[in-house]
């Protein structure tokens, strides 16, 4: 019986506790404190400039923060960096790779940081592209070439090539057209049920509504409150309302 107990105890994927970060005098983060799970889709919304972009740059290990803790599949993002960054996948707002190369070398350069040997980059690389629907030809071609959103696809299939454990996306729809924007839900919603976790920040609230496990609004430095929309439905309906009270219509 307690082996039972303790099998249904969720993962504990992304851990933050009393983080704090400042810039110079502006501080930013005041003790935000933050529980995700393996198996979730979460989503963590706030209006602009308020904090949602900078907790995921000290979650990436991109920052360093005054105060606090963050574990990252159990791994330390400042003692243990790299094991912490192994085991997550990051797409930014803007899709950042470098320009000089083609898709294809630059796809080729992230399997070799995880150490993908050829069989795995080759089944990761056509499936991924597959689902995003990105021209394998196209991908021979210098990435400065392309439209925003194919490199916003590009920057999707990079982050899952080594198939982390935490999938973290800041605002990942911008620049994509109906068609990725539907299919990206669904391989969201897909790898969150797969038991990965699942981590996107959104200023699109009918999709964090409908697409979400659980949610989290941050403001003034500090997470206000967590809506579990599964046990609480009627939530779903109620988030585009509960957000506009929390800063103002």
């Amino acid at each position: 019986m307690e082996n039972d107990l303790k099998n249904d105890v969720p993962k504990v994927a992304i851990l933050i506790e009393n983080l704090y970060k400042a810039y110079g005098k502006k501080e930013v983060l005041k003790g935000l404190s933050l529980e995700v799970h393996s198996g979730e889709l979460f989503g963590f919304i706030g209006r602009n400039g308020i904090g949602k972009s900078t907790t995921i740059d000290c979650m990436i290990g991109a920052k360093r923060f005054q105060k606090g803790t963050i574990t990252l599949n159990g791994y330390d993002i400042t003692k243990d960096a790299l094991e912490a960054k192994m085991s997550y996948g990051y797409v930014a707002s803007e899709p950042t790779c470098y320009e000089v190369m083609t898709g294809y070398e630059y796809l080729e350069f992230v399997a070799s940081i995880y150490r993908l040997n050829e069989a795995e980059f080759d089944n990761s690389y056509n499936y991924l592209c597959d689902r995003l629907r990105l021209n394998k030809d196209d991908l021979l071609n210098p990435i400065a070439s392309y439209s925003h959103g194919m490199k916003q696809k590009l920057c999707l299939v990079a982050s899952l090539l080594h198939n982390p454990d935490i999938w973290i996306l800041d605002e990942p729809t911008v620049g994509l057209d109906i068609i990725a924007t539907e299919e990206l839900k669904k391989m969201m919603r897909e790898y969150a049920n797969h038991g990965k976790c699942v981590f996107v920040t959104s200023h699109n609230i009918d999709l964090v509504s409908k697409l979400c496990d659980r949610v989290a609004i941050i403001n003034d430095g500090v997470v206000k409150e967590i809506f579990d929309l599964n046990r609480s439905p009627n939530k779903r309906l109620q988030l585009g309302r509960i957000f506009l009270e929390e800063f103002g219509s």
